[in-house]
């Protein structure tokens, strides 16, 4: 009895995939990424006066922490963490 192959024989399915993968990597080779940044962004990248001071508050505290001059007031971060968590 000789049982013949059904459909075709010399197909080598994982070539067919790789031509795929060759094919849309060179269109793709072609195509570019452009990034723009608007104009707001760039303002917003910028420092601004607010932050300057807000790394002068930082700095000075970072000294008062080595020195160990740095108190926390407990009231305040009681009243601080309530209020956190009250809102909603």
């Amino acid at each position: 009895m000789k049982i013949n192959p059904f459909g075709t024989q010399g197909v080598n399915p994982y070539k067919r995939q790789m031509n795929k993968v060759d094919q849309v990597s060179k269109t793709a080779g072609k195509a570019t990424d452009k990034v723009e940044i608007s104009a707001t962004a760039k303002e917003m990248q910028e420092v601004s006066q607010v932050s300057q001071q807000r790394q002068a508050k930082i700095d000075q505290l970072k000294i008062q922490v080595e020195n160990g001059t740095y108190k926390v007031d407990p009231r305040e971060t009681a009243k601080s963490m309530v209020n956190f968590f009250t809102k909603k």
